[in-house]
């Protein structure tokens, strides 16, 4: 498993950034997400509930033809660590290959020292966005 070094980069800047810094890193990542496109806003069944976030949280996934990755993320501008969240991955992984979203550790968030600024709970529902971004991924290439 391996982290792309795009993914890299935003992690490398947390891990530098003191502890008080890393919640406004956080709540700056939140507003990195893009809107939906519109055909998500108009029809959500390809919006997917992640279920362990506290917050109402919905992903959707695209891989292209040429085996690139989309993400598109839906979530409450009232949960901004969650969104900061998804930002970081947006920046992180958004136009990668299948192969390199797939092999990103499941607790690569671990060295942004995100537990101490955040809640286990939180932790949780983030280790769960990338689990499911990573599935869907798996089964988007497998089709």
């Amino acid at each position: 498993m391996s982290i792309p070094s795009s993914l890299q980069r935003v992690v490398d800047r947390f891990e530098r950034a003191p502890r008080e810094l890393r919640v406004q890193a956080l709540l700056a990542y939140a507003k990195k997400v893009p809107p939906l496109p519109d055909e998500l806003v108009e029809d959500r069944s390809d919006l997917e509930r992640v279920h362990e976030c506290q917050t109402p949280f919905f992903v959707a996934t695209r891989v292209g033809d040429d085996g690139t990755v989309h993400f598109f993320f839906d979530a409450p501008p009232e949960s901004p660590t969650v969104r900061g969240f998804a930002g970081i991955l947006h920046e992180g992984l958004d136009g990668l290959s299948a192969d390199e979203v797939l092999a990103v550790p499941p607790d690569f968030y671990a060295r942004m020292g995100l537990g101490e600024v955040v809640s286990p709970l939180r932790l949780r529902g983030m280790s769960a966005i990338l689990a499911r971004l990573q599935r869907q991924v798996r089964e988007a290439s497998e089709s």
